[in-house]
């Protein structure tokens, strides 16, 4: 028998046998727990077939039939999905702990990355909560954030020049925000433009990042057929090792190349690396754990933030009401101040309103990063979720809820000026979790609430934005598309006019 033959035989008695357990174990546990609802799945395959398209969105229409608390089989993998505001806040206070694992995609347990992953780890690894403690105290704190606030001040600086320079021309919004953002979050962590054409280190980690990032988005049968996981029959873990490889080594170079200067020197950069470096002088983290924090670190951040002010963009755009009415603000309170700080973004409530808006309505996440039940005793209106499952918020549908918010499909800024219920970014209520809730909330959060509103108030203030010649604002497209983020299908066209 020749070896691709005899390979195939041992694939296919694979998923017989799980087929098998799966049907096995279905019907154990349909006996004796109250499971959620959900659509009837296919053997093998589970639902996937019904998540074909937007993937928020299909969600929650299933969730329209089957309830806020529903049961879908991602392959073989069981699956509950969260998608009221009710039922997230029952998940958060009562079983936060319980579910505050990761499902790990196998692509990422490549050269072992899961394992030293500030997003990936369980809560309850040790060295998860020192990683997150160093964050929490170290980086993402005011004194941490005031310290590289200058470099931020720069790179926003030098993204209103880049408009300035264009103004006039139509630009695609996400392509020119993406590259600025990407200089000021490596920037802030190592004092490495990214985005630099004249780096060859720099142009060589964004390309093998973005790889990474686009192999995550391709359906991998390791991650709907445990069983098979060993074998790595698409290649993904295999191809996506490599790519890990490089980055670790180009990582190691910048820190072997700082630590060099910082000696020969005597002199700081004032950016992350440098407190990280002193941590781990003092072995409180070791260079694995630095290499994951800063890899993990610009790829979240910086797409973030740059689809964010895009998707913010694109509502004021759609709504010249609400786009006067942030430019009046803008004026009452700048007035004719060319250099904006950082710090002047707290006198503006209606920026602060109209963001939030955009990322109520428009989650770069919007099902989070999913959790995994790692224990049993998790019950969540009135059904049981049994250890081993997918936890996914749908933080899409959560924050349309309408039985948390009025004309929830509308874009209505005024409802986040409410100073009597004020809505901030850290989750606690339910009914609003940009970032998360709970132990597994997005630790940079402090950055994007920092770096956002600055952003915008950035490219309004200076300039009038306007749509290309002969498009109206209700022409502005805001259909969505998910892969590893949710975008506009359309990337945004928009003229930036120096204000007279």
């Amino acid at each position: 028998m020749e070896k691709n033959e005899m390979q195939a035989q041992l694939v296919w008695a694979a998923v017989a046998t799980s087929i098998a357990f799966y049907l096995t174990v279905l019907k154990r546990l349909g006996g004796r727990k109250r499971l959620p609802p959900g659509p009837t799945p296919l053997p093998l395959l589970g639902n996937l077939l019904k998540l074909h398209g937007v993937v928020h969105h299909r969600l929650a229409s299933m969730a329209r039939v089957y309830g806020p608390v529903m049961t879908i089989k991602l392959g073989l993998n069981n699956a509950v999905v969260i998608s009221s505001r009710d039922a997230a806040r029952e998940a958060i206070t009562k079983h936060d702990r319980r579910i505050a694992a990761r499902m790990i995609p196998d692509t990422f347990r490549a050269c072992g990355f899961a394992e030293r992953s500030v997003v990936f780890m369980p809560s309850s690894n040790p060295q998860w909560k020192n990683l997150r403690g160093i964050q929490g105290t170290h980086i993402f704190t005011p004194r941490g954030l005031a310290t590289v606030r200058p470099i931020r001040e720069r790179k926003v600086r030098d993204l209103v020049g880049y408009f300035r320079a264009h103004a006039g021309e139509a630009l695609v919004i996400r392509h020119a925000i993406h590259t600025g953002v990407l200089n000021l979050v490596s920037s802030s962590f190592f004092s490495i433009d990214m985005a630099d054409l004249g780096s060859d280190t720099a142009n060589e980690l964004r390309e093998v990042v973005d790889e990474i990032i686009t192999a995550f988005a391709k359906p991998n049968v390791s991650d709907f057929v445990p069983f098979l996981r060993p074998l790595d029959l698409q290649g993904w873990r295999r191809w996506t090792e490599k790519r890990f490889s490089r980055v670790y080594n180009i990582l190691n170079d910048i820190i072997e190349r700082r630590v060099e200067h910082t000696r020969a020197n005597k002199e700081k950069h004032d950016d992350f690396l440098d407190t990280l470096l002193e941590l781990m002088a003092g072995g409180k983290i070791d260079r694995d754990s630095v290499n994951g924090m800063l890899f993990e670190a610009f790829v979240a951040g910086a797409d973030t933030i740059a689809f964010t002010v895009e998707w913010v963009m694109a509502e004021l755009l759609r709504n010249p009401g609400e786009m006067a009415k942030v430019r009046k603000e803008l004026k009452d309170v700048l007035g004719s101040k060319e250099t904006i700080e950082e710090t002047d973004t707290a006198n503006l409530p209606y920026l602060q309103a109209v963001l939030k808006e955009a990322m109520r309505l428009h989650p770069v996440g919007p099902l989070l990063v999913p959790h995994f039940a790692v224990e049993d005793g998790v019950e969540i209106g009135g059904y049981t979720v049994p250890k081993g499952s997918t936890v996914v918020f749908n933080a899409w549908a959560i924050m349309r809820d309408p039985a948390a918010w009025e004309r929830p499909d509308e874009f209505v800024p005024e409802r986040f000026m409410d100073k009597e219920h004020p809505y901030d970014f850290r989750g606690k209520e339910l009914e609003f979790i940009p970032f998360g809730s709970g132990r597994r909330q997005c630790p940079g959060m402090p950055l994007a609430e920092r770096v956002v509103p600055f952003l915008l108030a950035s490219m309004l203030h200076p300039f009038e934005w306007r749509l290309p010649s002969g498009m109206a604002a209700d022409e502005v497209d805001l259909s969505e598309r998910y892969m590893t983020a949710n975008v506009l299908d359309v990337p945004l066209k928009a003229v930036p006019v120096l204000s007279s």
